[in-house]
Protein backbone atom coordinates (compact mmCIF):
# COMPACT_ATOMS: atom_id res chain seq x y z
CA UNK A 1 0.00 0.00 0.00
CA UNK A 2 1.26 3.16 -0.94
CA UNK A 3 1.69 5.91 1.61
CA UNK A 4 -0.33 9.30 1.24
CA UNK A 5 1.12 12.34 -0.58
CA UNK A 6 1.40 15.24 0.91
CA UNK A 7 -1.34 16.92 -1.16
CA UNK A 8 -3.69 14.21 0.00
CA UNK A 9 -3.26 14.86 3.43
CA UNK A 10 -3.91 18.80 2.84
CA UNK A 11 -7.07 17.79 1.49
CA UNK A 12 -7.68 15.73 4.33
CA UNK A 13 -6.71 17.93 7.29
CA UNK A 14 -8.85 20.70 5.74
CA UNK A 15 -12.75 19.83 6.49
CA UNK A 16 -11.26 18.75 9.90
CA UNK A 17 -10.09 22.23 10.70
CA UNK A 18 -13.39 23.53 9.37
CA UNK A 19 -15.33 21.10 11.55
CA UNK A 20 -13.60 22.82 15.19
CA UNK A 21 -13.67 26.15 13.70
CA UNK A 22 -17.58 26.49 12.64
CA UNK A 23 -19.61 26.26 16.62
CA UNK A 24 -22.22 23.73 17.04
CA UNK A 25 -25.43 25.32 17.56
CA UNK A 26 -27.34 25.10 21.00
CA UNK A 27 -29.35 22.51 21.91
CA UNK A 28 -33.57 23.74 22.20
CA UNK A 29 -34.69 24.50 25.77
CA UNK A 30 -36.81 21.49 27.51
CA UNK A 31 -40.04 22.12 27.16
CA UNK A 32 -41.01 20.10 29.93
CA UNK A 33 -38.99 22.50 32.17
CA UNK A 34 -40.67 25.80 31.23
CA UNK A 35 -44.23 24.11 31.97
CA UNK A 36 -42.85 23.56 34.99
CA UNK A 37 -41.51 26.89 35.82
CA UNK A 38 -45.03 28.49 34.66
CA UNK A 39 -46.89 26.11 36.66
CA UNK A 40 -45.05 26.88 39.96
CA UNK A 41 -45.20 30.71 39.25
CA UNK A 42 -48.99 30.49 38.81
CA UNK A 43 -48.91 28.62 42.27
CA UNK A 44 -47.53 30.91 43.87
CA UNK A 45 -49.64 33.62 42.58
CA UNK A 46 -52.99 31.75 43.44
CA UNK A 47 -51.39 31.25 46.86
CA UNK A 48 -50.79 34.68 47.48
CA UNK A 49 -53.93 35.91 45.87
CA UNK A 50 -55.72 33.25 48.15
CA UNK A 51 -54.04 34.28 51.04
CA UNK A 52 -55.37 38.19 50.67
CA UNK A 53 -58.73 37.10 49.97
CA UNK A 54 -59.05 35.12 53.37
CA UNK A 55 -56.98 38.62 55.02
CA UNK A 56 -59.90 40.97 53.75
CA UNK A 57 -63.02 38.26 54.54
CA UNK A 58 -61.65 38.53 58.25
CA UNK A 59 -60.30 41.70 58.44
CA UNK A 60 -63.54 43.65 56.80
CA UNK A 61 -66.36 43.27 59.62
CA UNK A 62 -63.48 44.61 61.67
CA UNK A 63 -62.86 48.36 59.75
CA UNK A 64 -66.31 48.23 58.15
CA UNK A 65 -67.57 48.53 62.11
CA UNK A 66 -64.62 50.72 62.74
CA UNK A 67 -65.57 53.06 59.67
CA UNK A 68 -69.17 52.90 60.92
CA UNK A 69 -67.61 54.08 64.26
CA UNK A 70 -66.34 56.74 63.49
CA UNK A 71 -69.42 58.12 61.39
CA UNK A 72 -71.24 57.77 64.55
CA UNK A 73 -68.67 59.66 66.16
CA UNK A 74 -68.22 62.20 63.68
CA UNK A 75 -72.31 62.35 63.87
CA UNK A 76 -72.24 63.59 67.26
CA UNK A 77 -69.39 65.53 67.60
CA UNK A 78 -71.49 67.72 65.09
CA UNK A 79 -74.70 67.69 66.72
CA UNK A 80 -72.71 68.42 69.66
CA UNK A 81 -70.91 71.53 68.15
CA UNK A 82 -74.34 72.40 66.59
CA UNK A 83 -75.40 72.57 69.85
CA UNK A 84 -72.90 74.35 71.66
CA UNK A 85 -72.84 77.16 68.44
CA UNK A 86 -76.65 77.88 69.45
CA UNK A 87 -76.33 77.82 73.41
CA UNK A 88 -72.94 79.75 73.03
CA UNK A 89 -74.45 82.40 69.85
CA UNK A 90 -75.80 85.15 72.55
CA UNK A 91 -72.23 84.82 74.89
CA UNK A 92 -69.99 85.53 71.08
CA UNK A 93 -72.34 88.15 70.16
CA UNK A 94 -71.98 89.91 73.43
CA UNK A 95 -68.08 88.99 73.02
CA UNK A 96 -67.86 90.61 69.70
CA UNK A 97 -69.48 93.73 71.09
CA UNK A 98 -67.29 94.05 73.53
CA UNK A 99 -64.32 93.49 71.13
CA UNK A 100 -65.30 96.37 68.75
CA UNK A 101 -65.99 98.77 72.24
CA UNK A 102 -62.53 97.57 73.19
CA UNK A 103 -61.15 98.74 70.00
CA UNK A 104 -63.17 101.88 69.54
CA UNK A 105 -61.64 102.66 73.26
CA UNK A 106 -58.35 101.52 72.41
CA UNK A 107 -58.46 103.96 69.39
CA UNK A 108 -59.95 106.49 71.26
CA UNK A 109 -57.12 106.04 73.98
CA UNK A 110 -54.48 106.70 71.26
CA UNK A 111 -56.22 109.80 70.17
CA UNK A 112 -56.12 111.17 73.42
CA UNK A 113 -52.95 109.93 74.34
CA UNK A 114 -51.72 111.63 71.26
CA UNK A 115 -53.71 114.90 72.02
CA UNK A 116 -52.34 115.15 75.40
CA UNK A 117 -48.84 114.62 74.33
CA UNK A 118 -49.61 117.67 72.25
CA UNK A 119 -51.08 119.45 75.31
CA UNK A 120 -47.78 118.84 77.53
CA UNK A 121 -45.69 120.25 75.12
CA UNK A 122 -47.86 123.45 74.79
CA UNK A 123 -47.35 123.64 78.32
CA UNK A 124 -44.20 123.31 78.79
CA UNK A 125 -42.88 125.78 76.21
CA UNK A 126 -45.74 128.27 77.82
CA UNK A 127 -43.77 127.87 81.29
CA UNK A 128 -41.16 130.27 80.80
CA UNK A 129 -44.17 132.81 79.92
CA UNK A 130 -45.47 132.39 82.83
CA UNK A 131 -45.65 134.84 85.68
CA UNK A 132 -42.72 133.87 88.03
CA UNK A 133 -44.74 133.27 91.29
CA UNK A 134 -46.73 130.69 89.58
CA UNK A 135 -43.91 129.18 87.41
CA UNK A 136 -42.03 128.34 90.67
CA UNK A 137 -45.38 127.44 92.34
CA UNK A 138 -45.83 124.36 89.39
CA UNK A 139 -42.52 123.66 89.50
CA UNK A 140 -43.04 119.91 90.68
CA UNK A 141 -45.69 119.26 88.50
CA UNK A 142 -44.29 120.43 86.04
CA UNK A 143 -41.15 118.24 86.83
CA UNK A 144 -44.39 115.23 86.77
CA UNK A 145 -45.25 115.89 83.46
CA UNK A 146 -42.37 115.57 81.67
CA UNK A 147 -41.95 111.85 83.64
CA UNK A 148 -42.10 109.24 80.91
CA UNK A 149 -42.52 106.49 83.17
CA UNK A 150 -46.11 108.32 84.16
CA UNK A 151 -49.01 106.68 83.09
CA UNK A 152 -51.79 108.56 80.67
CA UNK A 153 -54.14 108.94 83.66
CA UNK A 154 -51.46 110.43 85.75
CA UNK A 155 -50.02 112.61 83.53
CA UNK A 156 -53.45 113.87 82.54
CA UNK A 157 -54.56 115.02 86.01
CA UNK A 158 -50.61 116.92 86.31
CA UNK A 159 -51.76 118.60 82.58
CA UNK A 160 -55.14 119.37 84.27
CA UNK A 161 -53.78 120.88 87.55
CA UNK A 162 -51.12 122.92 85.69
CA UNK A 163 -54.56 124.35 83.61
CA UNK A 164 -56.22 125.08 86.41
CA UNK A 165 -53.32 126.43 88.27
CA UNK A 166 -53.00 128.93 85.38
CA UNK A 167 -56.86 129.53 85.13
CA UNK A 168 -56.92 130.26 88.86
CA UNK A 169 -54.10 132.73 88.63
CA UNK A 170 -55.58 134.50 86.13
CA UNK A 171 -58.90 135.04 87.82
CA UNK A 172 -57.33 136.99 90.73
CA UNK A 173 -54.79 140.32 91.51
CA UNK A 174 -52.00 138.36 93.49
CA UNK A 175 -49.65 140.63 95.90
CA UNK A 176 -46.71 139.00 96.90
CA UNK A 177 -42.87 139.73 98.33
CA UNK A 178 -40.71 137.82 96.11
CA UNK A 179 -36.80 137.62 95.80
CA UNK A 180 -36.16 138.19 92.12
CA UNK A 181 -32.84 138.53 89.65
CA UNK A 182 -34.80 141.10 87.98
CA UNK A 183 -31.89 143.17 86.49
CA UNK A 184 -28.49 141.56 84.57
CA UNK A 185 -25.89 141.55 86.96
CA UNK A 186 -27.78 143.28 90.22
CA UNK A 187 -28.17 139.61 91.63
CA UNK A 188 -31.43 138.66 93.96
CA UNK A 189 -33.37 140.65 95.78
CA UNK A 190 -36.43 141.80 97.44
CA UNK A 191 -39.41 143.42 96.20
CA UNK A 192 -42.48 144.04 96.11
CA UNK A 193 -44.90 142.63 93.20
CA UNK A 194 -48.85 142.70 92.02
CA UNK A 195 -49.39 140.48 89.27
CA UNK A 196 -52.63 141.42 86.68
CA UNK A 197 -53.92 137.62 86.67
CA UNK A 198 -51.39 136.14 83.46
CA UNK A 199 -51.39 139.03 81.60
CA UNK A 200 -48.75 141.65 83.86
CA UNK A 201 -47.65 142.56 86.94
CA UNK A 202 -45.59 145.01 88.60
CA UNK A 203 -42.84 145.08 91.07
CA UNK A 204 -41.49 147.95 93.22
CA UNK A 205 -37.74 147.98 95.29
CA UNK A 206 -38.80 150.65 97.83
CA UNK A 207 -35.25 151.21 99.04
CA UNK A 208 -33.77 151.64 95.72
CA UNK A 209 -36.68 153.54 94.42
CA UNK A 210 -37.23 151.51 91.28
CA UNK A 211 -40.11 150.09 89.77
CA UNK A 212 -40.89 147.63 86.81
CA UNK A 213 -43.45 146.47 84.72
CA UNK A 214 -43.71 142.56 83.76
CA UNK A 215 -45.31 140.93 81.49
CA UNK A 216 -44.81 137.75 78.86
CA UNK A 217 -42.88 138.06 75.82
CA UNK A 218 -41.76 136.23 72.58
CA UNK A 219 -38.58 135.15 75.03
CA UNK A 220 -40.81 134.04 77.78
CA UNK A 221 -41.63 136.79 81.04
CA UNK A 222 -39.62 139.69 81.06
CA UNK A 223 -39.71 142.96 83.07
CA UNK A 224 -39.06 146.55 82.19
CA UNK A 225 -37.54 149.06 84.15
CA UNK A 226 -40.41 151.75 84.18
CA UNK A 227 -39.39 154.68 86.62
CA UNK A 228 -42.24 156.91 85.77
CA UNK A 229 -44.73 154.31 87.98
CA UNK A 230 -42.65 154.29 91.38
CA UNK A 231 -45.34 156.37 92.67
CA UNK A 232 -48.72 154.97 91.32
CA UNK A 233 -47.81 151.64 91.54
CA UNK A 234 -46.59 152.32 96.09
CA UNK A 235 -49.97 153.90 95.83
CA UNK A 236 -51.66 150.59 94.41
CA UNK A 237 -49.54 148.18 96.98
CA UNK A 238 -50.52 150.39 99.60
CA UNK A 239 -54.04 150.32 99.07
CA UNK A 240 -53.80 146.52 98.41
CA UNK A 241 -52.36 146.11 101.84
CA UNK A 242 -55.61 148.41 103.30
CA UNK A 243 -53.13 150.99 104.49
CA UNK A 244 -54.40 153.37 102.38
CA UNK A 245 -58.16 154.89 101.26
CA UNK A 246 -59.43 153.40 97.80
CA UNK A 247 -59.14 155.56 95.08
CA UNK A 248 -58.61 154.91 90.99
CA UNK A 249 -55.00 154.96 90.05
CA UNK A 250 -53.51 155.07 86.82
CA UNK A 251 -50.88 152.85 85.76
CA UNK A 252 -49.20 151.95 82.70
CA UNK A 253 -50.55 148.30 80.94
CA UNK A 254 -50.05 146.16 77.75
CA UNK A 255 -52.71 144.34 76.30
CA UNK A 256 -51.24 142.38 73.34
CA UNK A 257 -49.69 144.21 70.67
CA UNK A 258 -51.05 147.56 72.03
CA UNK A 259 -49.71 150.57 73.37
CA UNK A 260 -49.17 151.60 77.22
CA UNK A 261 -53.01 151.67 78.29
CA UNK A 262 -54.49 153.05 81.37
CA UNK A 263 -54.88 150.71 84.19
CA UNK A 264 -57.09 151.20 87.56
CA UNK A 265 -57.87 149.51 90.28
Amino acid sequence: MNAPSSRSCRWWLLPCLLAAAIPMPASDPDPLEMGEKAASGWIAIRLETARIDSAWTSERPLLESTVNGLKDRAEALEEKRDHVKAKTAKDREEIDAIRAKSEAAASDLRSAEGQLNSLCAKLVELRPSLPPRLSSALELSYRSIGNASLGTGERMNVAMTILNRCAQFDRTVMRTEEVLAIEEGQGMRSLDVIYWGLSHAYALDRIAGKAWYGSPGSQGWRWEARPDVVRPVTKLIAIYDDKADPEFVAIPAQIGRAQDNAGSK
